[in-house]
This record gives structure tokens, C-alpha cells and sequence, in this order.
């Protein structure tokens, strides 16, 4: 593999950060519509730069309001907005002390107009338990489903049944409005509903949808009682359901999606097509097993290399999304980027030919990989050649959910550090 390529890839992952800064985006949005908020709430992974911009644009009618931050982030003032940390993946005591605040700023907008800044990460920096749940249930379940392989969209289909802040409850809090929620995407599709489980989004899923999640990954025997319990009450009528769609509550709330993982792809597209590549973004969508994902990945790549389909080198495919792990290993270090880069780069060496020349970046755009210190990897083929002469089995660091260690061992992975955004995972796969 040609150290050319890899240094291109390399130079990729700072176009992939600036394409994915939240506070241009956010501003650009808010300067494009009348606001009329007193009140301004952010939380998630970037809740920061979007709360400045918030306060950038609105300047003096910003009457107060909180902002919720992830625990290893360096905490900055912001004039006249509270800051709280709080935890991620899981809940803390911070969430809980979190979702008071929200709740409280909420329901003092009501007339007012709440701004609500939302960003991927915030179903656990926010947290209002259901009467009858504590926060060891919610964190232990919260652990079972991000282990289990459900998807984004099925995690916070229980989590909102869990809770009384997400799920559209905000915007209850906040009648008769006005209410904005401006959502930056962390979700395929880009479902508000799905976004730190909707806040002000009218929610289609119900009790009965929760408790099938936790039956379709066996989840249902090892969830706290008091979850089931509560999902159950819930599926009888005895616990009133979340805001649905056609609710009087939405029809003064305005939901704004910021931007999403498409924005980043359309981006790096057009830098890698005057780089010369033919480019395709393939999806913005991407789901499922990252093992799995990872050699269809290597499919086509090898399709594209062999036949010119679904793309003539030399080219550029692009893909976003999240992947989910299966965790076999709960000591393994590793993520959904790692993991798929790994499987891809272990599916081409097996089939392609020598000359062969292509390479895969794949990071998390808020610098965070799963339970691991980097954001995603970059692999090129042949690298399981150099990790086997060095003594490493590369299926071994896969199927134990290792891909990190495997990786750091091949100065293959991304560290950037956390950072100031979250708009899903990005993939570029190069042919030569």
C-alpha cells in the first residue's frame, strides 16, 4: 500500500471536523428564521458552540436558560446561560440535577418561547426518571441496550418511555410556546423523534414498541424489574404515553434540523472530486452489524475496482450512518468504526490482488469511538500482512471486540480527541 494514499487519508480527517462544525451551522440557521425565545436550553455533545451561537444571534432577548455538557469537556461561561455536566453513555447524578434544570427553564418559557438546542448525546446528559425508577435502573438498562446490537432508533424507543424529558415532554412543559427545537443530527435518517430521543418532537412509538425491544434482544429477563414493571403499566393505559403526533401541544413548536451527516458527505464530496475522484455518496443511512457492514464494504469496493460498479476509478465512495457492535468482550477496546474498518481491511486482503490499491477512513465526527481513546481508523490493504509478520492475528483482535489495540499496533488509528459535534460516523473509502 502506498504511504501516498494513506497520508491523503490522513489529511481527510481534518476536512471531515471543519465539515462538521456546529456553530457556523447552527447561526446560519438561526439568522435564516425569526426566533422569538427568551429562553434558551442546549445539551448534547454540542451543546457549546451551539448555545453560543444561539446567544450570538439573540443577543440581548436571551433572558437565561442552561447548557448541558458532557463531563470530560472544559467547562466555558456563557453570558447569562447556567452550565451543568453530566454524564455519557450513561446517566449520572449530573443528569439527573440536568434534567431538574430543563424541566424548570421549560416550564418558565412557557409564554415566553424556548429555544431548545439539541444535539446527539443527550438522552444521557438529560434525565427525568419515571416515578418508581432510579438512576442505577436507568443506567443499568442504558448499558444493556448499547451492548445488545438494537439500534439508535430502538434504544430511544425504551429510553423515552423511561423518561419525562424526552419523548416531546419539553414542549408539554413549555405550553402554549412558542417552542424551536434546532436539532443537529446524530441519527440515520434524521428523525427528530430519534435525535436525544426527541424532545420537542411528537413521539410514534409506545409502551408496547419498548417492551418488544427489550424482548427482540433479550433483554427482558436482565433489565431491572421496576423497567419492565413500569413498561408494562405503561402498555395498559395505567402511565400516561409520550406526545403523539397530532397533539395539540406541537402546533406551536417549530422543529429546525441544523445539519446532518449528508451535510458533512456533500461537503468532503465536492473536495474529493476536485481532488480528480469520481465520487458517490452511497448513503447517509448506514446501519446494522459493523462487522457485517464492514465486509459489504469490501464488496463493493472490490466491485469498483474489478468492474467500474457502482463507481470508476480512480473514486471516492462515501457513507455515513451509525453501525452498532455486539459486544463479546466487555474488556475489548475498540468501536463501531474501528470494528468496521478492521472487518473490511481483514475481507480485502483475503480477496484482493496485490496491486491492489485502496484504503478506508471511517471516525466518529465528536472524536469518540466507542469505549476506545480515538475517533475511527484508517486501513489500507495489506496491513494484515505487516500485523501478521509482527506476530498479531488481526481475527483474533475482532471477534474479541480488540479492533483498538490492533489498530494502535499499525499507527492506524484517528485521535483527535473529543470534539465539538456529532453528526454520526463518516466513511470515504479511495481506489487507486
Amino acid at each position: 500500500m502506498g504511504e501516498g494514499l494513506l497520508e491523503y487519508m490522513r489529511g481527510l480527517v481534518e476536512r471531515v471536523v471543519v465539515a462538521s462544525d456546529l456553530y457556523s451551522r447552527t447561526k446560519n440557521a438561526l439568522e435564516s428564521k425569526r426566533v422569538n425565545a427568551a429562553i434558551v436550553v442546549a445539551f448534547g455533545k454540542a451543546s457549546i458552540p451551539m448555545a453560543r451561537a444561539a446567544v450570538d444571534v439573540l443577543g440581548e432577548r436571551v433572558e437565561g436558560g442552561v447548557v448541558v455538557i458532557p463531563k470530560w469537556r472544559r467547562p466555558e461561561k456563557i453570558d447569562g446561560l447556567e452550565i451543568i455536566k453530566a454524564s455519557h453513555p450513561t446517566p449520572d447524578e449530573g443528569s439527573i440535577k440536568a434534567g431538574e434544570a430543563v424541566v424548570e427553564w421549560s416550564r418558565a418559557a412557557a409564554g415566553k418561547g424556548l429555544l431548545v438546542l439539541v444535539s446527539g448525546g443527550g438522552s444521557s446528559l438529560v434525565e427525568k426518571p419515571q416515578e418508581g425508577l432510579s438512576l442505577e435502573d436507568l443506567a443499568t438498562t442504558n448499558s444493556l441496550l448499547l451492548s445488545s446490537g438494537a439500534n439508535i432508533h430502538e434504544i430511544n424507543t425504551v429510553r423515552k418511555h423511561l423518561s419525562l424529558v424526552k419523548g416531546g415532554w419539553l414542549a408539554k412543559y413549555a405550553e402554549p410556546g412558542p417552542v424551536y427545537g434546532y436539532y443537529a443530527s446524530d441519527v440515520p435518517g434524521d428523525k427528530f423523534e430519534s435525535i436525544a430521543s426527541g424532545p420537542t418532537a411528537p413521539d410514534p412509538t409506545t409502551y408496547k414498541d419498548a417492551l418488544e425491544v427489550l424482548e427482540r434482544y433479550g433483554l427482558l429477563g436482565k433489565v431491572p424489574e421496576s423497567v419492565v414493571r413500569i413498561l408494562k403499566e405503561g402498555a395498559r393505559g395505567e402511565r400516561p404515553e409520550t406526545p403523539k403526533p397530532g397533539d395539540p401541544v406541537f402546533k406551536n413548536v417549530a422543529n429546525v434540523l441544523v445539519a446532518s451527516n449528508i451535510n458533512v458527505l456533500r461537503d468532503l464530496e465536492n473536495r474529493l472530486a476536485s481532488d480528480g475522484y469520481n465520487t458517490l455518496i452511497l448513503t447517509s443511512r448506514l446501519d446494522g452489524d459493523s462487522s457485517e457492514v464492514g465486509k459489504a464494504l469490501a464488496s463493493i469496493t472490490l466491485e469498483a475496482m474489478e468492474r467500474g460498479i457502482p463507481v470508476e476509478p480512480p473514486a471516492a465512495i462515501l457513507l455515513g450512518g451509525e453501525t452498532s457492535v455486539r459486544v463479546r468482550n466487555p474488556e475489548g477496546v475498540g468501536g463501531r468504526n474501528q470494528e468496521l474498518a478492521l472487518s473490511w481491511l481483514l475481507y480485502m486482503d483475503r480477496w484482493a490482488e496485490k496491486n491492489y490499491s485502496a484504503a478506508l477512513l471511517a471516525m466518529d465526527t465528536d472524536g469518540i469511538d466507542g469505549k476506545s481513546p480515538a475517533a475511527g481508523a484508517i486501513v489500507a490493504v495489506g496491513m494484515t500482512a505487516r500485523a501478521r509478520r509482527m506476530g498479531l492475528d488481526p481475527y483474533k483482535f475482532l471477534l474479541e471486540n480488540n479492533s483498538y489495540h490492533l489498530l494502535k499496533a499499525l499507527d492506524a488509528v484517528i485521535e483527535t480527541g473529543p470534539l465539538d459535534s456529532n453528526l454520526n460516523s463518516i466513511i470515504i473509502i479511495i481506489i487507486k
